[in-house]
């Protein structure tokens, strides 16, 4: 874990859905009492529990977000792309880390410290109107989620997530991605499922040609049907 000066922090906080309401001299501001922090692909960023006095906003890379539940298995919540944040509830509040978060592959994030942020947020309104909505995406997508585990299939829960996650930002005139590299243990951990469930309907689907499952990746052949899938419920 290196930290690292080569990157443009003002643009890169540009980039994300929280800071590009700011104007460029309150990114300018805030990149000034930031710093960047380089992980490696399986490398702990910080565990579920611990002091949170930091939220990041990734530069380049991707990371998990997971928790523990009380039988000791291993729950996936998100995996987040460059332009994203975490860490931001700890962070806000100043108690200990709502989730564990791991580095998926090589990673570069943007570190903005809780006294330096809380700063600037005193004086830009705008940028706390993005942090509220932030935190109500948050909540809302825990609340699909718990939703999703208590009353839909299999089926509906595995097409929502694929369509999830390749989805790019809002926003993005980017087209939607058509593969996936995550493996089948991978996805029904962030379904809360099993890996045999989720091995069952990824065959049903490619019997269908609604996807294919080659070389490792998972491709999308038909987003229409499993929109139609997600629907259902």
């Amino acid at each position: 874990m290196n930290a690292s000066n080569e990157f443009n922090k003002e643009k890169l906080l540009g980039k994300s859905f929280v800071f590009e309401a700011l104007d460029s001299r309150a990114r300018e501001e805030l990149a000034e009492f930031s710093y960047v922090k380089r992980y490696d692909a399986g490398q702990k960023i910080f565990a579920m529990g611990e002091p949170g006095m930091s939220m990041m906003a990734i530069a380049e890379g991707s990371v998990r977000v997971s928790m523990m539940t009380p039988g000791d298995r291993d729950i996936t919540l998100n995996d987040l792309q460059a332009g994203d944040v975490f860490g931001e509830i700890a962070m806000l509040d100043g108690g200990g880390r709502s989730a564990n978060v791991d580095a998926l592959t090589n990673c570069a994030l943007v570190v903005l410290e809780r006294r330096s942020f809380l700063d600037v947020l005193n004086r830009n309104p705008a940028l706390s109107i993005r942090l509220i909505e932030l935190l109500c995406q948050r909540v809302r997508r825990s609340d699909e989620r718990m939703i999703e585990v208590a009353f839909m299939d299999t089926q509906v829960r595995l097409s929502k997530l694929l369509l999830r996650l390749t989805t790019t930002t809002p926003g993005s005139n980017d087209r939607p991605l058509q593969k996936l590299s995550q493996s089948q243990s991978e996805l029904a951990g962030m379904i809360g499922n099993t890996r045999e469930s989720v091995n069952r309907c990824l065959g049903k689907w490619q019997k269908a040609d609604l996807i294919a499952l080659r070389d490792g990746w998972l491709i999308i052949k038909n987003r229409e049907r499993l929109e139609a899938l997600a629907d259902e419920f």
